[in-house]
């Protein structure tokens, strides 16, 4: 049987601008199951960077349910909605967000600091698993300023699966990237979802939401349209198209 890892029902956000109230969300219904890849979509001001906030425990909704693996956020205090978050999520951001004057290994290990039980010794041990996950272990002690914009990307992936969460949050990591490093990006989340990794991906690019199983579509602070993805494209393919030459240039 299926787990279900986020189950939203009836989902409002209100916001208050002065004597204006602006409705972000407008009665959200919505199941992620462990195992899937959504691509969540749509305009700036669709209410997709709300829906974010909110999966992520960032901001909390005015109305409804929200159950993250089975644990409704609204009886938690502040304290506990961040040990959630610490626990059960992964996040990636478009501009990387890693300490400048750290380096790759101690960036990784950031989230673990936060959890008494882990020790140094086995935070390390994580930290290099994960960056062993998404190819980096031999810049494991470069600084961000010594990695390249992708480098650094897989680096902020590591750091979103050091503490094994039930759910990656993604959001335009693709978004200061070349094509080729994009791909490369898709073609490492694609892989994590094939192992088992459940991952929410938010993208205003119908050609990156084509890497996911199923698309979410917001317009308006309503979910317009969802789709399972029939056409999906699969990066470690597409890679495979690209010019010698320009492979040659990126590995140089």
């Amino acid at each position: 049987m299926t787990k279900t890892i986020i189950e939203i029902r009836g989902l409002r956000k209100d916001y208050h601008i002065g004597e204006v109230t602006v409705h972000a969300l407008r009665g959200i219904d919505m199941k992620i199951e462990a195992g899937e890849f959504v691509a969540v979509m749509g305009a700036s001001g669709s209410g997709k960077s709300t829906m974010l906030n909110i999966l992520g425990c960032l901001d909390i909704p005015t109305k409804g349910d929200y159950l993250l693996d089975g644990v409704d956020i609204s009886t938690l205090s502040k304290d506990e909605l961040a040990r959630l978050r610490n626990q059960k999520l992964g996040f990636v951001f478009q501009a990387y967000n890693l300490l400048p004057r750290t380096t790759a290994l101690e960036n990784v290990e950031l989230p673990l600091f936060y959890d008494p039980k882990v020790k140094s010794k086995e935070r390390m041990e994580r930290a290099i698993k994960a960056l062993d996950a998404v190819g980096l272990t031999d810049r494991m002690h470069h600084m961000p300023n010594q990695l390249s914009g992708g480098q650094q990307q897989r680096v902020a992936i590591a750091r979103s699966l050091v503490n094994d969460p039930v759910m990656i949050l993604a959001d335009e990591p693709t978004g200061n990237l070349d094509t080729r490093t994009s791909f490369e990006i898709m073609e490492l989340f694609q892989d994590l979802n094939e192992r088992g990794r459940t991952i929410v991906y938010v993208t205003h690019e119908p050609d990156i939401a084509r890497f996911a199983t199923r698309n979410v579509v917001f317009r308006d602070g309503l979910i317009q349209r969802e789709n399972m993805v029939t056409d999906r494209t699969f990066a470690k393919e597409v890679l495979k198209t690209l010019p010698v030459e320009i492979i040659e240039e990126f590995d140089s």
